[in-house]
């Protein structure tokens, strides 16, 4: 298994000498899409975060009416194919329907813009982000909440200071899971905004144009920095984690 996952990725960052991996970067039109798809995603992660941890606090800690629900809910983007998810969103956010013509009025607009790549990267990982976040939650002893709360501390005091600091290992682990796949997201952002170009698309349009030739030293560059970040990230994790 691990072969089966190492050597495509060892084989694609390979396969271009250092100077075309150079030169590549350097491209005007690479280097804006990295940037998009960096940009993009980690504002969808950001936004995420403020909306999904109250979601995944309340899912955690509160019995309800219709929880099952929600929690399939927030599941489907991971089942549902991403062309579909893209054409589902754009039934939504098109220009032609309600929340579309809503938000037109306000100057926002998500077809063929940033904003809409940043909800299409948002619906296929957003369930990331608040499942870990839940299970980080549920793996906490309420009894310490409630020891605060007797001891004078306000509900959302009890949430600020015991139940998210201790579920940071966990916050971070999702937010890193949600960022990645938001980074390499290409169905729905594809129906929604083809342009500007994320570099999955990127990608993708000179394959269909060029060939192998001219798409991979743009694939390596963008797995390269991918999993640069990645791991640099994973090992802060760890650090916090070990403190």
């Amino acid at each position: 298994m691990l072969f089966f996952i190492a050597a495509p990725i060892i084989k694609l960052v390979t396969a271009s000498s250092p100077s075309v991996i150079v030169d590549t970067v350097k491209e005007k039109e690479v280097y804006n899409s990295i940037t998009l798809t960096f940009e993009a995603s980690l504002v969808a992660t950001l936004i995420s975060l403020v909306l999904g941890i109250p979601l995944a606090y309340l899912l955690a800690r509160v019995e309800f009416p219709g929880k099952s629900l929600i929690e399939g809910i927030i599941d489907l983007p991971v089942i549902i194919p991403h062309s579909a998810a893209g054409i589902a969103l754009l039934t939504v956010f098109g220009h032609r329907f309600f929340l579309g013509k809503l938000f037109g009025y306000m100057g926002i607009r998500f077809v063929g813009e940033f904003s809409g790549i940043v909800i299409a990267m948002m619906f296929v990982s957003l369930s990331y982000l608040v499942n870990e976040t839940k299970e980080g939650f549920r793996s906490i002893d309420v009894r310490l909440e409630k020891v605060a709360r007797t001891l004078g501390a306000s509900p959302s005091q009890s949430f600020w200071r015991i139940a998210l600091p201790l579920n940071f290992h966990h916050i971070i682990s999702g937010t890193l899971m949600m960022w990645a796949r938001g980074i390499s997201e290409f169905g729905a952002v594809v129906i929604l905004a083809y342009h500007p170009m994320t570099a999955p698309i990127l990608i993708y349009e000179r394959f269909t144009s060029f060939g192998l030739k001219y798409s991979i030293p743009v694939a390596a560059v963008m797995v390269s920095i991918s999993l640069i970040i990645f791991i640099v990230l994973r090992f802060l994790n760890k650090g916090f984690k070990y403190e």
